[in-house]
């Protein structure tokens, strides 16, 4: 017996975990302010580089007191709405995306999953074929106002049947919907020219072409999404640990998914109405935030609403940087960006649950 007890295989010892994240209240901090520095950086660039270079010591006094000068006016005119706008809707994506992560406790989970994109450019295209409409201010409205049916119609599918809302549910939903608009806005491109024209300039995704107006429109709903957000942290960290865990900890599942729902729409419909869709800033933003700071969200969404906005200028900073004196749209830069990313961690399959 003592020889066969010892002749057992013992168990192999488990590999080392790779480093851990950052936990120290100390350390967090100093990382939120590397971030606001990275974006002071990031803003300074949006405003400096283009077909037109302007020396990084004109910025400032070009933005603060314009002069009349040219390089006032390409700063203070043309690329002060584009950076203020990019700002804008990095903080609504990056933001999104970590609440829409933490509702459906899915590290690859977007805001599209809502249906948000396909209800947007299915309102667009309608406006463009039915209307005529050629203003981008009548897009915002139209992609906000489609992009906020499609959310409802997921929500209310999702919460049909017994056990109501789940993550499960709001996906499946949300894939199910997203394939009939989809279905749909191809259908209409098909029967209308002239929605196929006007559709094809809103659906790549660039901040090029909207100025101050744009930005004006959507920023409540931007700054009421953000807000919401935040206040959310807390519920949606009790969530983390499954619904009966959450209310144990005073915590209300279907009221926070649905509070959380209403954020993403804000957000992402803000977002997606004025540049139109942008591809996985949503996703990766909030997940390289994770592996930094680990799953606590009361510090997942102001690394998330800080760090977005730089990918996001960066993104478009490049874009304007490789394809000089034209560009390359903001969404194209960000598709080529994340999606090696996307590649690389479904292959290491670090697809776990939050």
């Amino acid at each position: 017996m003592l020889s066969l007890a010892r002749r057992t295989p013992r168990t192999p010892p488990a590999k080392e975990a790779a480093a851990p994240p950052v936990r120290r209240p100390a350390a967090r901090w100093a990382g939120l302010g590397a971030l606001a520095v990275l974006l002071l950086l990031a803003a300074a660039a949006s405003l400096a580089v283009g077909a037109e270079h302007v020396p990084i010591g004109k910025v400032a006094p070009a933005v603060l007191a314009p002069d009349g000068s040219r390089d006032a006016l390409i700063v203070h005119d043309l690329r002060l709405p584009r950076t203020l706008l990019g700002l804008g809707v990095g903080v609504a994506l990056g933001l999104a995306g970590a609440v829409m992560q933490a509702l459906t406790r899915n590290p690859l989970a977007e805001p599209g999953l809502l249906g948000v994109n396909g209800g947007a450019a299915l309102a667009v295209v309608i406006v463009i074929g039915a209307f005529r409409a050629d203003d981008v201010l009548v897009y915002v409205w139209a992609a906000f106002l489609g992009a906020a049916g499609a959310a409802v119609l997921v929500h209310t599918i999702g919460a049909r049947g017994r056990g109501g809302t789940s993550p499960a549910r709001l996906v499946l939903a949300g894939a199910a919907v997203n394939a009939v608009f989809s279905a749909l806005t191809a259908g209409l491109m098909l029967l209308s020219p002239r929605a196929f024209n006007g559709f094809r300039f809103w659906q790549v995704g660039t901040l090029a072409g909207r100025d101050t107006a744009v930005l004006v429109r959507v920023l409540p709903f931007i700054a009421a999404g953000t807000v919401l957000a935040l206040l959310l942290a807390r519920p949606l960290n009790a969530l983390g640990l499954g619904d009966e865990a959450g209310r144990a900890l005073g915590a209300h599942p279907g009221r926070t998914r649905a509070l959380g729902a209403v954020a993403v729409v804000l957000l992402c419909g803000a977002a997606t109405a004025a540049v139109g869709p942008i591809t996985f800033l949503g996703l990766a933003v909030p997940y390289a935030v994770r592996a930094l700071v680990g799953p606590d969200q009361r510090w997942v969404l102001p690394y998330s609403l800080l760090l977005a906005p730089v990918v996001l200028l960066a993104a478009d900073v490049a874009g304007r940087a490789v394809a000089a004196p034209g560009e390359l749209q903001t969404g194209i830069v960000t598709a080529f960006l994340g999606a090696p990313l996307f590649m690389l961690i479904v292959r290491r399959g670090r697809t776990r649950d939050l």
